[in-house]
Parts: C-alpha cells; structure tokens; sequence
C-alpha cells in the first residue's frame, strides 16, 4: 500500500511522504469530520471499536469547531426570535 502512495505522490509531483497511516488521519480530518460526518460514523469506518481510537486519527479542525459554533449561535438565535413572537401573540 505505501508503494503504491509513493508512485501516487511521484506521479502528483507531493513532495510529503505518503503512508497508509497518513491517508488515515487524511480521510477521517479532512475527508469526513470536516464535512460534517459524526465521529461514531467515522470510528466505524475506520473499523475501531473505541471512539477513543479515533480522536487520534481524527484531530478536530479548528475551521470545524467554529463552523458547528455558527451553526449552533444560529439555531439559539432562530429560538430567541421564534419565542419571542410566540411571546408577542400572547399579549
């Protein structure tokens, strides 16, 4: 497998070395965790059977971490305006 990274990354002008290790942290950062795939998906695909497994091969993206917090400021923010139209109908 790590041959065949070699060949891929030769043939791709990467100058990083490649290794089935590195395409694992690859996949699971930047292929799944940053597009949203939960890390018990990602666990699972990875075939552990320790979600503590994976925190190591899956470091979270700090561009993640501000997205799901947008994400998360928008939904209060959407309740906020939602409940206090409820409210005004009420009075």
């Amino acid at each position: 497998m790590n041959a065949y990274l070699k060949e891929i990354a030769d043939v791709c002008e990467i100058k990083k070395e490649l290794t089935f290790h590195i395409a694992r942290h690859t996949f699971a950062t930047t292929v799944t965790l940053s597009n949203g795939v939960p890390l018990e998906t990602v666990s699972k695909m990875l075939g552990h059977t320790s979600l503590k497994t994976t925190q190591h091969y899956a470091k979270i993206l700090d561009k993640k971490i501000s997205e799901d917090m947008m994400i998360l400021k928008s939904k209060f923010a959407s309740k906020a305006l939602n409940d206090k139209k409820l409210s005004s109908r009420k009075a």
